[in-house]
């Protein structure tokens, strides 16, 4: 039996993805710009009425940066909410795909790669993990027996006030919270701690222990306050600095002092762990359509 093709848009802020395909197999892919809302949707929007010309396409699954609406009995669901991307507050995104589908839905970006992870990736298996992405902002996309967590919105967890280490000084880069975890670890954030992007920023740097510790006050908080079984964290400053993995798994063990048992220096690697799929959001974009 040939699986059902479906449709996929991983909207992001730099760039959007359109995938067709079905599981982790792409038919076909394009990736343009993000620009403004009509070029951008529209551009999308074209592509995706030749899929369902030539192939019959009748699900979509879109997975979009934020804040953005995704419970579906809410009246603005599928519109983004007030955002710091120039020009999107309000965009009504699904709504502006959507049409001509049979089945269509939407989640955040970092869902969908948390999703796509769960299913074929670094959480298969696992009905309750975290995945976290630490690049332009700090996504989180929580995973609760099975099934992302939404409660009055998608969490924020990436602006979480954590426990500041005792000699830090940098006061912050986030614009609504300063030293919030954003504000702290966030590739914006390090230009402005360092002066440079992180990524020109030697290893050895011990500013770098600053950061390590943020993310460790975050690893102990998800698996304190979720029981978490795993989390999954990728994004661009984390792939640039892949020493940095190691600290944070050390300072995440010494946060927890023991406390939790399963979660100790014996087995924090399996805890903690990289992500292993490359187009992550884009394939959980496909599983958003199947779950339609």
């Amino acid at each position: 039996m040939v699986a059902e093709l479906l449709a996929g848009i991983e909207l992001g802020g730099t760039k959007a993805i359109a995938v067709l395909g079905h599981g982790i197999d792409l038919v076909d892919r394009i990736q343009i710009p993000t620009t403004t809302p009509d070029a951008t949707l529209c551009t999308l929007a074209e592509r995706l009425a030749k899929w369902r010309s030539e192939h019959g396409v009748r699900a979509l699954g879109v997975a979009s940066f934020g804040p953005i609406r995704v419970d579906p009995v809410a009246s603005d669901y599928g519109r983004m909410l007030a955002t710091p991307k120039a020009g999107w507050s309000g965009t009504d995104v699904l709504g502006t795909l959507a049409p001509g589908f049979d089945r269509a839905a939407i989640q955040t970006d970092v869902v969908a790669a948390a999703l796509a992870e769960g299913q074929h990736g670094a959480a298969c298996g696992l009905d309750d993990f975290a995945y976290v992405t630490v690049g332009t902002g700090v996504g989180m996309g929580l995973i609760a027996g099975g099934v992302p967590v939404v409660g009055a919105m998608h969490p924020e967890a990436g602006h979480w006030r954590v426990r500041r280490h005792c000699d830090d000084d940098f006061s912050g880069a986030c614009p609504f919270h300063g030293d919030c975890l954003e504000g702290l670890v966030a590739g914006p954030s390090l230009a402005h701690r360092f002066g440079v992007p992180g990524d020109r920023v030697r290893g050895d740097d011990p500013r770098w222990r600053y950061v390590a510790d943020a993310l460790a006050e975050a690893m102990a908080t998800l698996f304190l306050g979720l029981a978490t079984q795993r989390v999954v964290i990728g994004g661009g400053v984390i792939s640039a600095r892949p020493d940095l993995l190691a600290t944070v798994r050390e300072m995440t063990v010494g946060k927890l002092a023991g406390y939790l048992p399963f979660v100790g220096a014996d087995n924090i690697e399996t805890r903690i762990v990289s992500p292993v799929l490359e187009d992550a959001g884009a394939i959980g974009a496909l599983l958003i359509a199947a779950r339609a």
